[in-house]
């Protein structure tokens, strides 16, 4: 078997390892965006379209419609490769029997970073339907969100994995979640343009992988992603998970070869 070929055995166990539990999680995939859509793109959107000026005159569910489907993904990733990944290297120690096998470090993460991504590519999927369904896609382009949402998620999800083999307790999730990621969803252009955040806030929002990702599937969408800037975007989520797996792989080897 080729080499890469072997990181579809840890694709297989967790996908077989979620067969028990898919139900709830599709459920929640479809009644999540349909409230957050609800409540804040028709019920909160009805007096933002009235008293705020939004960019090119789009409405409020166009705007916040793409950047959720972003901001979720950001959300899914970060608490995969959170909690599974210490509980596979500590508590369940998946990882240390996968490990007694022919399978190396490299394609353990590869294996459970590619399951994520398929998490993510569903959940992607479904949101799209559901904005569509709503009115909030203007452009066939919007298909291509997909894949873009999916990549927002893979740019946490490698970093966030890569902090999961390194920490020795759960503790630190709690702030990470915290401190990191809720302020990320409520302050990278979610929900508003960042414009409106004061000088030095807007800057760290600029430096955040979900204010490129948001703002990228929110040009899909629209049909107003412009080449150049599209490719920035892509790249810099490219880059911030291109960095993540190669730390990953740095700590997995530290923690999982003795």
């Amino acid at each position: 078997m080729s080499n890469y070929l072997l990181a579809l055995r840890p694709f297989e166990f967790f996908f077989m390892q979620y067969k028990r539990v898919w139900r709830g999680t599709a459920i929640t995939s479809v009644v999540t965006p349909i409230v957050y859509l609800l409540a804040l793109g028709v019920g909160l959107g009805v007096f933002v379209d009235r008293s705020a000026d939004l960019p090119d005159g789009i409405s409020y569910l166009e705007f916040v419609a793409p950047g959720l489907m972003a901001a979720t993904a950001m959300q899914l990733a970060t608490f995969e490769s959170s909690w599974p990944v210490l509980s596979a290297i500590k508590w369940d120690r998946q990882y240390h029997a996968m490990l007694a096998t022919p399978l190396r470090v490299r394609d353990v993460l590869l294996g459970h970073q590619s399951f994520v991504a398929a998490r993510l590519l569903v959940t992607s999927t479904v949101y799209l339907v559901v904005i569509t369904a709503f009115g909030a896609v203007e452009s066939p382009l919007g298909i291509l969100a997909i894949p873009v949402a999916a990549l927002v998620g893979l740019s946490f999800s490698a970093p966030i994995a890569a902090w999961a083999a390194h920490t020795q307790t759960e503790v630190s999730f709690v702030a990470i979640f915290r401190f990191v990621i809720l302020p990320m969803f409520l302050f990278s252009g979610t929900f508003f343009p960042i414009t409106s955040l004061p000088a030095p806030l807007e800057l760290i929002a600029y430096l955040t992988p979900l204010w490129h990702g948001v703002t990228l599937c929110r040009e899909l969408t629209l049909g107003e992603v412009e080449l150049w800037s599209g490719l920035l975007h892509l790249g810099y989520l490219l880059a911030f998970t291109a960095v993540g797996l190669a730390l990953a792989r740095m700590t997995y080897r530290r923690r999982l070869v003795v």
